[in-house]
């Protein structure tokens, strides 16, 4: 018997949740791509040209409308598995610190692949709101290479000692860029309350890849095993934006913000100015 089960939505808890995060409670959020570091291997750049770089998009994105802000490594290609060099700590540090002095909207941060507890530092030292953490439940095989131990309890056993309490953190399950065969008998819905039950924030819903959609039907479930607001973490576009916010908290966009929509391009202002509009009518 075929049986239809309603598309679970957004509560007005969930809203509050979100606007405490994001300042406001269907929030787009900005994703800032940072240039390739010092050390990283297409490093060309001093420190100073990269955060000016990050500064100019900010403000780009903040002028636009967006809600919000996160900055990422995603240049650092190809990416190390959870331990970074301190030369990335202090590099991240310094480009945060620079975009946190020109934007007042809420700021996120996160190091790839999987280096929470540096991003946690980070964070702290730039008066940073959150961070996005992967691994923060269960194990997965990344790209780069294998995630054995959950980062939760570690992390927020650090966050305490470093006192940086007021730092949300925001988790991905089933992340991007990762098989997840070994955990293929825990459910979309099992993995969200496990990262809720684990002490997270928010969740963040992806697809396979960066760029790539979210599919409905993971965010759907992913909010029925919890009660923590659902932020897409990948694929969205001006077209699919006004969809997801009918069913998320939050969007994260970076790709479609950029010329010809792939990632490593410099920011499209008809672009941003599109996805901006087209989010307008669910915020």
């Amino acid at each position: 018997m075929n049986v239809n089960v309603p598309t679970p939505r957004p509560s007005t808890v969930h809203s509050q949740r979100a606007a405490a995060l994001f300042r406001a409670p269907r929030a787009i959020i900005g994703m800032v791509h940072v240039l390739a570091l010092p050390g990283s291997p297409r490093a060309s750049l001093t420190i100073d040209a990269i955060a000016r770089r990050a500064v100019e998009e900010s403000r780009a994105l903040v002028d636009a409308g967006f809600d919000a802000l996160i900055l990422e490594n995603m240049h650092d290609v190809p990416y190390l598995n959870r331990n970074v060099g301190p030369e990335t700590v202090a590099c991240m540090t310094t480009v945060a610190r620079e975009v946190r002095s020109a934007v007042s909207v809420a700021l996120g941060l996160q190091i790839l692949a999987g280096a929470n507890h540096e991003a946690l530092a980070v964070a702290l030292a730039a008066n940073l709101d959150f961070i996005r953490a992967e691994g923060f439940v269960f194990a997965s095989v990344a790209d780069e290479g294998l995630m054995p131990t959950a980062s939760a309890g570690p992390l927020l056993r650090y966050r305490r000692t470093i006192g940086a309490e007021r730092v949300a953190i925001i988790a991905d399950i089933k992340k991007k860029h990762s098989s997840h065969a070994i955990t293929s008998d825990v459910t979309i819905a099992e993995n969200a309350a496990a990262a809720e039950f684990f002490g997270a924030d928010a969740i963040v819903m992806t697809g396979p890849a960066t760029g790539q959609p979210t599919a409905l039907g993971d965010i759907d479930a992913a909010r029925r095993g919890c009660g923590l607001p659902i932020v897409v973490g990948s694929g969205a576009t001006a077209g699919s934006v006004s969809t997801l916010l009918s069913r998320a908290d939050a969007v994260i966009v970076g790709s479609d913000l950029k010329r010809d929509g792939v990632w490593s391009n410099e920011l499209d202002p008809e672009r941003v100015r599109a996805f901006v509009a087209a989010a307008k009518p669910k915020r």
